[in-house]
């Protein structure tokens, strides 16, 4: 393997412009693998976007800072598909930058992208009220795209919670120790859900009254669907822990366009596994990276040459060697582009 700093080396070679081509590179391998057989097609595609700090150590780390959180480190953007935990958009940010920074220009990128791609279906986008903003509504259902994206309770949005009568309130399933009650209303001619959770016996104590969470969305279907589908947003942190655990554990440069393209290589790596997974083995139900990598990709086998001809040398009694020759056999089978 190549010493680090010859990846340092390498990195700090990458221009800003460098960096858009290298995202231009992971929207195209979306398109082939999606064509090949790893995407929604006419099938409904659930994306979520959400941000996360990428922690730093080294005080000289160009474009680190300490954001929200009071952590020192970067604040990447990122989109994910759901179902199956692709990476579909990603950029890195500042540390200081605010959560919603570049979200317009992001939403219209991904809006395209998705659509090279090939999918045809139903798009509906979910996010938390870091992202609320009204010209990112407007994009959405300019371009057809369903959304349900969380609002923080200012005083507009208490005022018009205030309105809803008592009785319009549903309850729904929620831990013994608690209640929870939806109910819906409408913002600046929008549909307004809310959902109010409240403790129980003796924890009431601590926390007696109702605590509200609302979202904005443009979905018509029954609310108790689109408020239960809008909570299963939290599956993109499963996400962010797969790519922390990858490449994005640390950003080995001290140079923001070179961590730049650190994070878009990162994300291709991230959905080269997955798509090993959608195309070769589709009936597996694994979902953590780390697993994949262990029965994939990080055994211990050699390649032999003999007369001419490679054989792949694999480890004996190895529990995953059908599921490996599977997604082998599968993709190989793949047409060439």
């Amino acid at each position: 393997m190549p010493a680090p700093s010859t990846l340092g080396t390498f990195l700090r070679a990458f221009t800003f412009g460098h960096v858009r081509q290298l995202d231009a590179l992971l929207g195209e391998a979306l398109v082939r693998a999606w064509r090949a057989g790893a995407g929604p097609g006419e099938g409904r595609l659930v994306i979520d976007v959400d941000s996360f700090v990428g922690e730093v150590y080294g005080r000289l780390k160009q474009g680190a800072a300490y954001g929200y959180t009071k952590v020192l480190g970067y604040h990447p953007i990122l989109a994910t598909r759901a179902d199956t935990r692709e990476v579909l958009h990603i950029r890195l940010r500042k540390g200081s930058a605010n959560t919603q920074k570049g979200m317009l220009r992001f939403t219209d990128e991904l809006i395209a992208r998705v659509t090279r791609a090939g999918a045809t279906g139903v798009k509906l986008l979910r996010a938390d009220s870091g992202f609320w903003n009204v010209k990112v509504f407007k994009r959405l259902e300019r371009a057809g795209w369903q959304y349900s994206i969380s609002v923080r309770m200012q005083k507009g949005i208490r005022s018009a919670v205030e309105t809803i009568d008592e009785q319009a309130w549903q309850t729904i399933e929620y831990p013994e120790e608690g209640e929870a009650q939806i109910a819906e209303t409408t913002h600046g001619g929008r549909r307004l859900i809310v959902r109010r959770t409240r403790l129980l016996g003796a924890q009431a104590q601590l926390w007696p009254d109702w605590r509200h969470f609302a979202f904005l969305t443009n979905r018509t279907e029954d609310i108790t669907v689109v408020e239960s589908e809008h909570r299963d947003h939290a599956v993109v942190e499963q996400v962010i822990v797969d790519l922390k655990d990858q490449a994005l554990a640390h950003f080995p440069s001290g140079e923001f366009n070179a961590n730049g393209a650190w994070t878009v290589l990162g994300a291709l790596a991230h959905n080269l596994l997955r798509w090993t997974q959608l195309i070769g083995l589709p009936n597996s139900t694994v979902r953590a990276a780390r697993t994949l990598r262990r029965r994939l990709i990080a055994i211990a086998g050699r390649l032999t040459r003999h007369g001419r001809s490679w054989t792949l040398h694999l480890p004996a009694r190895w529990p995953w060697h059908g599921d490996y020759i599977t997604a082998l056999a599968r993709i190989r089978e793949l047409p060439a582009a």
